[in-house]
């Protein structure tokens, strides 16, 4: 079982989870570099008018960020060092 806060990375996820920051908290720093670099790529695409490459790159970044948060609420999420984040009462086997 993970050291990690499981509110905390939840909310964290919730709240920054197209930045990637809930990544870095539970110590998947490569994870958290894809998500910050997609952000970054979808605003530097908006800014630069290529409406459809910023698009594209959001979704991506939108889908894979409610797929995290999925596994973090029901408990099957790991850490950087591979242990289940688990909420609480969760049984771990």
């Amino acid at each position: 079982m993970s050291d990690k806060k499981y509110i905390i990375a939840v909310i964290l996820s919730g709240i920054f989870g197209v930045v990637g920051i809930h990544h870095f908290y539970v110590g998947r720093w490569a994870m958290g570099f894809l998500d910050m670099g997609l952000f970054i790529g979808t605003v530097a695409a908006y800014s630069s008018g290529d409406f459809l490459v910023a698009g594209v790159l959001f979704i991506a970044d939108l889908i894979h960020t409610v797929y995290v948060t999925y596994l973090l609420l029901v408990g099957k999420y790991r850490d950087g060092q591979g242990k289940i984040i688990s909420y609480p009462g969760q049984k771990i086997n």
